[in-house]
């Protein structure tokens, strides 16, 4: 009995307080409630595909200082590894003397080494065979494949002083790569085999020379493939990172492979600016609205 009075004694209470009107209005106001945190849900998921999808400033710029060091540190230069020939790479061979009547047997034409640029190399040059040998005029067959275009140079040189000339026809010989060629392929301006008229070249100015690296190529990770008399070799290397001129892999061989690879974002086809992407969630989201409706109807 005692129970049951302190029940109706509460039950007192709260109807001269009007709470149970007020219960009942926060009931009525919780389906508003309800749609209005969904709304919010959905905008700040949108947001959040507007944040993620979008390409980072920092993973678009070249050769960043990340260890917060001062960037008037010198960086310090890595020797690479001379490159070595190897079979079908093709030769600029010239041989000079005080007199040129001298050597002209020696040489395919008598036009000078101006004509030896360009592709018309590929015809007049001389092309490291399967065997590794490359064909001289009255020298013969000569073995390149393995050597440095100095040790080429040297050896050639030395053949003629050994077996037609004396050392007072001032003899002398030059090697030269008939360009220096590499492939690049994935996400650049311009994919495709390239010759650079040079005799260094980096993984920067190829990648210049090939129309840049587009929006949504990987800097990150752009991958090396270089062929060795030992083997293939493949790394990737960081070009938003100034420590990339440290790697051996900064510096570009005849021959080398470049592959660069694309950013998630391209997959996924969400934009690679934030307006694209802002356009693209509308898409979404009109698309997704007007399902509703023609659901309901």
């Amino acid at each position: 009995m005692c129970l049951l009075k302190s029940h109706l004694r509460i039950i007192k209470i709260l109807i001269e307080k009007d709470t149970f009107k007020l219960l009942n209005e926060k009931l009525y106001l919780l389906p508003i409630y309800l749609k209005m945190n969904k709304n919010i849900f959905y905008l700040l998921f949108g947001i959040s595909i507007l944040f993620t999808s979008c390409i980072p400033t920092k993973d678009l710029i070249y050769l960043q200082n990340k260890n917060g060091s001062s960037t008037d540190l010198p960086i310090s230069e890595v020797m690479s590894k001379p490159y070595r020939l190897q079979v079908n790479d093709v030769l600029s061979i010239t041989i000079k003397a005080d007199d040129p009547k001298l050597v002209t047997i020696f040489n395919p034409t008598n036009k000078g080494e101006t004509d030896n640029v360009g592709s018309s190399l590929y015809f007049s040059g001389y092309t490291v065979d399967d065997h590794g040998n490359i064909r001289i005029p009255v020298l013969g067959e000569i073995n390149a494949i393995g050597f440095t275009v100095e040790e080429l140079r040297l050896k050639i040189e030395k053949q003629l002083l050994d077996e037609y000339f004396k050392k007072e026809a001032n003899i002398f010989v030059i090697v030269r790569m008939a360009g220096f060629k590499y492939t690049i392929s994935g996400e650049v301006g311009s994919m495709g085999t390239k010759f650079l008229f040079q005799d260094h070249v980096n993984i920067m100015e190829a990648i210049a020379n090939s129309g840049d690296i587009t929006i949504t190529g990987d800097r990150k990770a752009v991958t090396i493939i270089r062929q060795t008399p030992t083997g293939t070799e493949m790394h990737d290397i960081d070009l938003t990172d100034v420590n990339v001129m440290k790697s051996p892999y900064y510096h570009l061989q005849p021959n080398d492979f470049i592959y660069v690879k694309p950013l998630k974002q391209k997959t996924w086809g969400t934009g690679k600016t934030g307006i694209e992407s802002m356009s693209t969630i509308i898409t979404v989201l009109s698309l997704f609205t007007t399902t509703l409706v023609l659901l309901k109807l």
